[in-house]
Formats: C-alpha cells, sequence, structure tokens
C-alpha cells in the first residue's frame, strides 16, 4: 500500500500538469492499494476550492469520486463520508470533518457561531456548545 500526498492526489484529479498527472495516474493503478489521510481529503478540498476556485458541486463530485476508486483506503472513512454530506447541505468541509471526527464525544464546543447556525440545520448534528 502507499500513501500520497495531496499534490499527487491534486495532479490525479486536475491533470494541470500533464507529465505530473501522467506520473501520479500510473502510480495509483500499479499500486494494488491506496492509502488516504484524512488530512489530505481535507487539504484536497481546500486546494480545490480557493487554487482551482472550483465550485462545491464539483468538489462532492470529485471527491465522491475519488473515494469510490475500488483501491483507494482512507482513514476514518465513516467520518469522510458524513463530513460530506453535511458539506453538501452548506457546512464548510473543514468544519464538517471536525463534528464528524468528534463522534465518540459528548459535544463541540466552538466560538464560531455560523458553524452553530449551519449545523443546527445538518441532519443528525453533535450537539454545538456555543461559547
Amino acid at each position: 500500500m502507499i500513501s500520497l500526498d495531496t499534490n499527487v492526489v491534486v495532479r490525479i484529479v486536475t491533470r494541470d500538469d500533464p507529465e505530473q498527472s501522467e506520473a501520479a495516474w500510473k502510480l495509483v493503478q500499479q499500486a494494488e492499494r491506496v492509502w488516504l489521510a484524512k488530512t489530505v481529503v481535507l487539504e484536497t478540498e481546500w486546494v480545490l476550492r480557493y487554487c482551482y476556485d472550483l465550485r462545491r458541486e464539483a468538489i462532492l463530485r470529485t471527491l465522491r469520486k475519488l473515494l469510490a476508486y475500488p483501491p483507494v483506503r482512507v482513514e476514518d472513512r465513516g467520518a469522510i463520508q458524513q463530513a460530506l454530506e453535511w458539506y453538501a447541505t452548506g457546512l464548510d468541509f473543514a468544519d464538517a470533518l471536525h463534528l464528524a471526527s468528534g463522534s465518540a464525544t459528548d459535544r463541540f464546543a466552538t466560538f464560531d457561531r455560523k458553524l452553530a447556525k449551519i449545523a443546527r440545520r445538518v441532519e443528525k448534528p453533535p450537539q454545538i456548545e456555543l461559547l
């Protein structure tokens, strides 16, 4: 199994550099399994949004397709899938991943009023403690 850095994932999904994209794709095709840390998924969303100016719908399609690729194994898949569901409803992806990753906790404490307000609208949100 090989673990991928964000820049390798971004080359695969954007194909913005033909040489690097080909090398990245070739590596993934030859690997029996590919490992993605959830921080790589988080950073990939950020790069696609800020550096490539992609809209939420395009990012969702891209990340879902990436995670559905059979050789891909991902850290904390359940939290990432929950975060993607919440992201689809308007929650910031990083905030959604923070919330989903804390599923074993009783509450999520934040000073972020916007996060608290949006989190109340999603299905099965954790209890938010607004400080």
